[in-house]
């Protein structure tokens, strides 16, 4: 079995053949995440990419150009106009064949593959094995930093590919599949760090970001298959997936994507909205 859609991916050794192509643009979407006295913050990975990157590459910055900084929620989508001049700020055009990578962890390629697939951009690849996977190929990385010429992209947005509360209640009362991307312990309510407060979704099932990946690559598509299904993502009718952030659920929603279920959305707020409220309600342990 193949990845239905296996075009969402490229390896080191695809990428190296075209890197040169004039439409061929890749960005380096690294986020630094620390905890520090139990409270988590993000910084981004601009110094660790001018020291080194894959040669060729630019550098988006998720955190400031690629989010609502206007927002209490870190790491929103901004408006639809506001997406597409940052998108048009880093060069990327409509025409142009965009690849992602990070220097960390893959759910910020992930995340920006996310916002340029709910842009109306049609091709996104993410570098499968990462950055560590061209480095092991013996690929050219260089230090410095990259900037494309501006460009004019006008974003038709997907609006189905991201959720918020409202529809995350209606999905729940309407046994819609709802997932929980973070790990165990976060969905259980027994971390030493959480959003607010303990627990999760009522209804919503877990499955962590981290089952989708191994060193970096996406499992083989029979092996993901299973896991997704594990929680039937890829049967059900529609499913919602969410984390702490709008972050990591991009990558279990991007792996549903490789997989052929389209009627997957992220809800952007996640954890750090829902608990905002106390008329919403967090269940705690391994039942949904």
């Amino acid at each position: 079995m193949q990845h239905i859609y296996s075009e969402y991916l490229i390896s080191s050794q695809e990428l190296f053949e075209i890197i040169e192509e004039d439409n061929v643009k890749v960005f380096d979407t690294s986020v630094l995440l620390h905890i520090k006295d139990g409270v988590h913050f993000a910084e981004s990975g601009i110094e660790n990419y001018r020291k080194e990157h894959i040669k060729g590459a630019g550098f988006i910055d998720l955190l400031s150009d690629w989010s609502d900084t206007s927002s209490d929620l870190t790491h929103t989508l901004p408006s639809i106009s506001e997406l597409s001049l940052a998108i048009g700020s880093s060069g990327i055009s409509e025409q142009d064949q965009v690849v992602l990578y990070s220097s960390g962890h893959m759910m910020w390629a992930t995340r920006a593959w996310w916002c340029l697939h709910y842009a109306g951009h049609t091709n996104i690849k993410i570098l499968n094995g990462n950055v560590s996977a061209w480095k092991q190929a013996g690929l050219p990385c260089e230090a410095g930093e990259n900037k494309f010429v501006k460009t004019t992209f006008t974003g038709i947005p997907r609006e189905e590919i991201f959720s918020d509360t409202t529809q995350v209640e209606e999905g729940i009362n309407q046994r819609t599949c709802t997932v929980n991307a973070l790990t165990t312990e976060l969905y259980e309510g027994t971390a030493d760090f959480y959003y607010g407060r303990r627990g999760h979704i009522p209804g919503s099932l877990s499955l962590p970001f981290s089952d989708i990946l191994e060193n970096d690559f996406f499992k083989e598509p029979n092996e993901l298959k299973n896991i997704l299904e594990s929680q039937e993502m890829i049967s059900a009718e529609s499913v919602i997936i969410y984390c702490g952030g709008g972050i990591a659920a991009t990558l279990n929603a991007f792996a549903c994507k490789l997989l052929g279920q389209d009627n997957v959305s992220v809800y952007d707020g996640s954890m750090s909205e829902w608990v905002l409220s106390d008329d919403r309600e967090v269940t705690l342990g391994a039942k949904p």
